[in-house]
């Protein structure tokens, strides 16, 4: 970086040829991404589609539970709640972890979290593996939430332990390894429910089984590479594993200049308190910037996906396509879901964020409501299943190049360093009580409404594109200080207001900052600056 010299062999990816600056892509830090997110988002992804293929059996296999425990056979109604609770128990297990990954986090550290996490995966696939065997239906919905905690854990955990790894030039490239993940562990998912593979009555426990081989590969391999090198310095106070960390993720021996970015760093942020849920949302300077973080993961969970993925079979069968045929076109919806986000992470800093977010709602819109008229009249015409087909394809198309990844992005660019973790903590706990009620709640929309049950979903994106076109600033390429005096107007505030909410310490004295700052130095130790 910047000239330095650096060891023959230990860079795997040098400058570009263009002259600009490229990250250097060491064996660890690929290694670390890679097994990190295996073992984390790709089970996420996994058991969002997993319970797809094998619905049919698991229903037959609780109503065979039913009548062997009470004489009779359960009645549909409570077979269609016992279902609901089944696939959408995942999202309250993901506001669990979500809730107590921070702690976690902080006492065990980035990378031991994510080794540690996979024992809520062990535990909840041997459960859910066992629970045919054993004659429990309550073992795999209990299998389900452990699963969803796992989830709600490795999806704070991981993205938090890549960036913290990751050299600044490549940190968003390492980030969509995250998103790329989970779409191919729903792709995963997808193949592995085909009939010839596990799809099969006598076979489907272990589509839950497979769980355990992700999270051991990752519980082998992971406590070989380095700790988070930031959280090692910041908060463990440990320069010397620090420096070895960077050497090892950066692929050089002269780490110098890193230890300084972030011991700089942390003089800074050294004079402003973390701020608490209850105080973010008293912020005056920041009160839009919330509504848009909990409009945009609103949108993100409500935006009718979920019933897409969880339902997909349903909704083929209803669109005329032979039940041998459903779980060989299924396929085609994870692999559009993987290209269409690879796609968003190559032109978002070309395009923004703004058009990619609202282009994606405005797609869905129509693309719902094409479908729900496609639905309607299939009967009349003998092409239109082959419309609805497209239009569920489109609809994943359309999430993954916006809406599917950019509220996560934008929640961390509306808010400074002391704001990040009450503002994850809110958009998190939207995420993933929407994520619980489209579970819950959309068999009794598709009874009521029917074929029109996706014109709630197109509402919804409708509105969120409408809010977004009036409220959402452009952030590409724009510092903190720019995205909050975009927002300074709507939120009624002057920019001296924001920087009082915002950097109250900063308005100490630069001589008073340095008197006063204690940086960490080598094992542990603690020394006090006085310039």
């Amino acid at each position: 970086m910047d000239g330095a010299a650096e060891p023959e062999g230990r860079s795997l990816v040098q400058r570009g040829a263009g002259g600009g600056r490229s990250g250097n892509w060491s064996g660890s830090l690929i290694l670390a991404s890679l097994i990190g997110a295996f073992g984390s988002s790709f089970l996420y992804g996994y058991n969002l589609s997993v319970v797809n293929a094998p619905s049919v059996y698991i229903k037959k296999f609780y109503n065979e539970t039913w009548e062997r425990r009470y004489g009779f056979s359960v009645d549909e109604g409570t077979l269609k709640l016992l279902w609901s609770i089944t696939v959408s128990i995942f999202a309250i297990g993901g506001l669990v972890g979500a809730i107590i990954v921070t702690p976690i986090v902080k006492f065990f550290g980035r990378k031991c979290t994510l080794v540690l996490n996979n024992v809520f995966a062990v535990a909840a696939a041997l459960l859910m593996s066992l629970s045919l065997l054993a004659g429990s239906f309550e073992m795999l919905i209990l299998g389900r939430i452990i699963m969803g905690v796992d989830a709600g854990i490795s999806l704070s955990a991981l993205p938090m332990y890549l960036s913290e790894i990751a050299p600044k030039e490549i940190r968003g490239s390492l980030g969509q390894v995250t998103a790329i993940f989970i779409c191919i562990g729903v792709f995963t998912g997808q193949v592995l429910g085909l009939p010839e593979i596990f799809g099969q009555e006598s076979r489907w426990p272990f589509l839950f089984g497979v769980i355990i081989v992700p999270s051991l590969i990752q519980a082998v391999i992971l406590p070989f590479l380095p700790e988070s090198p930031r959280y090692l310095l910041l908060e463990k106070h440990n320069r010397s594993k620090a420096e070895k960390a960077f050497q090892r993720f950066l692929g050089k021996d002269d780490v110098s200049r890193e230890i300084e970015e972030v011991l700089a760093e942390s003089r800074v942020q050294r004079n402003t308190k973390l701020v608490s849920i209850v105080q973010l949302l008293r912020t005056r300077a920041v009160r839009w910037q919330i509504v848009t973080v909990v409009v945009t993961m609103g949108c993100y969970q409500l935006c009718g996906l979920n019933a897409i993925w969880f339902y997909t079979n349903n909704i083929f069968s209803e669109s005329g396509i032979r039940h041998e045929i459903i779980p060989y076109v299924t396929l085609s919806t994870g692999a559009v879901e993987t290209l269409a986000a690879v796609f968003s992470g190559l032109v978002i800093e070309r395009l923004g964020r703004r058009p990619l977010l609202m282009g994606g709602f405005g797609l869905l819109t129509i693309f719902f409501a094409v479908l729900t008229v496609s639905l309607t009249l299939q009967n009349t015409v003998h092409w239109l299943p082959y419309l609805s087909i497209f239009c569920i394809l489109a609809i994943i198309a359309s999430f993954c190049i916006g809406p599917g990844g950019i509220p996560f992005v934008l929640t961390g660019e509306f808010f400074q360093q002391s704001q990040r973790p009450a503002a994850f903590m809110i958009a998190g706990t939207v995420n993933w009580l929407s994520n619980f009620a489209v579970g819950l709640l959309f068999p009794y929309i598709q009874s009521g409404l029917q074929t029109y049950c996706f014109l709630v979903f197109a509402g919804i994106c409708f509105a969120g594109a409408a809010y977004l076109f009036f409220v959402l600033p452009e952030t590409k390429n724009k510092t903190f200080n720019e995205i909050s005096q975009a927002f300074a107007k709507r939120n009624k505030v002057t920019l001296e207001m924001q920087e009082m909410n915002h950097y109250p310490g900063e308005r100490k004295s630069s001589e008073l900052q340095e008197s006063n700052f204690t940086s960490p130095v080598d094992n542990g130790e603690t020394k006090k600056g006085i310039v």
